[in-house]
Formats: structure tokens, C-alpha cells, sequence
């Protein structure tokens, strides 16, 4: 028997529909509420997903006491009032990446729930692919030696919201969204790379913003974009480790190569996600007998052995797969929100070096980080 888990979500905008449809393919998982100041649009989505209870003020849906957690699917400004209140009010959280839009404002999450004894989960699917689990196992056993050296890429042509044609403008404006292509799409990499190396501590960070390339002048007036396109940054972790990120919602180039991890027996590198050649795959590389070796994996293969020989696998089939199993008490949830607060830390420190201009402490983004929560 599956323990059925209760789930309130708060907005129901594009992400929220997008957790809608995967929470229906999860047993267990049973969508009670959904909530939106868009009122006609939460009726809308209510009825089209048959939700029984719908509500146009959140706090009114946290008064439900037959809630087990909830699902906030709302703009990165938004995240920590929203998740805050939903833990005093004694619900497990649900978020949507990033943790917050400043890491002051994660930071303050974190610690409610903590003090709330409750579970917070950050949607980072990078961390339940097929790759980051075939790298993680790797890693684990010893075969690439002491992680030295970590590259993260996230890489698209000219992709950017609203202005190349998808999605609103609050995915571009600093006072929703808190930043772009670098809390967008860079946060997946970022944290997949943190969670194969075990989560060490930044200790110093530098970096660059870019938004150069051309637009619709129509489009970029009216969405008021004030974000970076690309950022670039270059961080000293804790235990000696360097780590290089590139990220870009637009770019002149046919693609980047996918992230990677280098060690001082073998190496790995993750799968590209786009480009002409329809991306490369995961990738091994290692000496062997004093042969170089370059290794690729059936990773397909690898999970399905996994699934057929491990209790629970399927806990681990996605973000919120892992968050339901986790509330169901299957499996002990993967510490997302620590991962998460520290990508914010590493993004916040290459939003803070480059209007300094110089390289910054990890103490100096902890002292300087303000809360950029928008009032609900």
C-alpha cells in the first residue's frame, strides 16, 4: 500500500501546471488545493486537473489543516515569504529552484525549517538523472581519485525569455526573478556539480555578467530585461577543489561542451544538452594498465538494474518522486535545500564580483546579501 501524501500548490502559472502533470504519474500523490492570484485561471486549473478546493490567497489554503506540504511554484522574489509562512503554518515545503532570489533570503528558509522541524525540498532535477547517478556512483567507489577540478556549462543558441518569443517578462527582471540565465539555468548545473562533490564550501569567488547580444527593441523595452544573458565565474571550493561556470541563456557559439569533473585517477563528463550534433554523451576517462581510456556507459541499462535490483529505486526516478517517498518515509530526503543554499551562496558571489570588479570572500556574500522578497 502507498501512504497517500496531501499537497496544496501555490500558483499555478506555467511551472505550477508542469509539477500538476508530473505529481499525476507519482502514486501516492494527491493534489487537495492549488492557489493563484490570478483567481480565474486557479479555477481554470482546478478544474482541468480536478482539484476540489481552490483559493486566490495562499494563507487562506495554509489554513487547511488536512495538508500535508505544499508546492510552491511561484517567481524566485517570492519563494522565501511564501515557504516561510507555509512552514510556521506546519507544512512540509515543496520549492521551486532556485531557493530564493538572494541568498540571505534562502538562508533565512532554511533555518525556519530547521526550527520548524520540517522537511525543505528544492526542485533540482539535475541531481535525478541518469548521468549525475551513474557519476555519483563513480565518484563514491574511488574511480576518479580526489576530485580536483569541476566545470559546469549550461548552454543555450538565443533562448531567451520573452524576448526570443516564450515565457513572461517577470523571468527577466531583477525585482521577480532576482537574476537570469545564472539562477534560470545555472543553478541545475551548479548544484549537480556541488552534489558529486559532496557539497564543499565556496570559499572565494569571482565572475563576469554579460547581455550583449542583440534583441527585439519592442520586446526589450517592455520587459524591462535587466539581467545577464551569460554570466561567467570561477570559484576556490573548500579541500583545494577550483570550479569553473559558464552560463548562457544566448550565445554565438554551436554549443559548449558538457560539464565535467576531473580527478586524479579518471574523469568524468556529463552529457551536452544541446547543440548542432544533438549533444555527446556521459562519458568515463581513466588509465588502465598505462592505457588512456575513454569510456561511455549504457546508462539506460544501469537504471534499469537498478530498478529491478534496489528496494525504492523509483524514489529517485525524479525530483518529486524523491519527495513523495521521502514524506512517505521511504527514503531520507537528499539534502536539496544545503545544495541549494549553496549554489545561491556561489551565485550571489558572481553577482556581487562583478559590480565590485574584484574577486569576493564567501563571508564577504554571507555580510552583504539582502532579502529581495516581494510582498504576497
Amino acid at each position: 500500500m502507498t501512504t497517500p501524501v496531501r499537497i496544496g500548490i501555490i500558483g499555478v502559472g506555467q511551472i505550477g501546471k508542469m509539477h500538476l502533470d508530473r505529481y499525476q504519474a507519482i502514486p501516492g500523490a494527491e493534489i487537495v488545493a492549488v492557489c493563484d492570484v490570478n483567481d480565474a485561471e486557479a479555477r481554470r486549473v482546478g478544474e482541468a486537473y480536478h482539484v476540489p478546493h481552490v483559493y486566490d490567497d495562499f494563507r487562506k489554503l495554509l489554513e487547511r489543516d488536512d495538508l500535508d506540504a505544499v508546492d510552491v511554484c511561484l517567481h524566485n522574489n517570492y519563494h522565501a515569504p511564501a515557504t516561510i509562512e507555509a512552514l510556521r503554518s506546519g507544512k512540509h515545503v515543496y520549492c521551486e529552484k532556485p531557493i530564493a532570489g538572494s541568498y540571505a533570503d534562502g538562508a533565512s528558509m532554511v533555518a525556519e525549517a530547521k526550527a520548524a522541524g520540517k522537511l525543505l525540498h528544492v526542485q533540482l532535477g539535475t541531481l535525478f538523472r541518469k548521468e549525475t547517478k551513474a557519476a555519483k556512483t563513480l565518484i563514491d567507489g574511488g574511480q576518479l581519485g580526489r576530485p580536483y577540478h569541476a566545470r559546469s556549462t549550461g548552454f543555450r543558441r538565443r533562448n531567451r525569455p520573452f524576448v526570443d518569443g516564450y515565457g513572461t517578462p517577470t523571468f527577466v527582471r531583477k525585482n521577480t526573478a532576482g537574476g537570469g540565465a545564472l539562477l534560470d539555468m545555472g543553478v541545475y548545473h551548479i548544484a549537480q556539480i556541488l552534489y558529486l562533490l559532496g557539497n564543499p564550501e565556496a570559499e572565494r569567488i569571482s565572475g563576469k555578467l554579460h547581455q550583449e547580444m542583440d534583441m527585439d527593441a519592442g520586446r526589450r523595452e517592455s520587459s524591462g530585461f535587466d539581467v545577464e544573458e551569460l554570466a561567467a565565474g570561477f570559484v576556490r571550493l573548500a579541500g583545494g577543489v577550483s570550479f569553473e561556470i559558464i552560463e548562457a541563456w544566448s550565445a554565438h557559439a554551436g554549443g559548449f561542451e558538457g560539464s565535467s569533473i576531473l580527478g586524479s585517477k579518471g574523469g568524468i563528463r556529463l552529457p551536452t544538452e544541446s547543440g548542432p550534433s544533438g549533444g555527446t554523451p556521459f562519458s568515463f576517462h581513466s588509465t588502465v594498465c598505462d592505457i588512456d581510456m575513454d569510456s561511455t556507459v549504457d546508462l539506460d541499462q544501469m537504471d534499469l538494474r537498478r530498478h529491478r535490483l534496489h528496494p525504492n529505486e523509483d524514489a529517485y526516478d525524479s525530483s518529486q518522486h524523491h519527495w513523495i517517498a521521502a514524506l512517505q518515509g521511504r527514503v531520507e530526503l537528499l539534502p536539496t535545500a544545503d545544495i541549494a543554499l549553496g549554489t545561491m551562496l556561489i551565485s550571489e558571489g558572481i553577482y556581487l564580483s562583478d559590480r565590485l570588479g574584484r574577486e569576493v570572500s564567501a563571508d564577504e556574500v554571507r555580510a552583504m546579501s539582502a532579502s529581495t522578497a516581494a510582498r504576497l
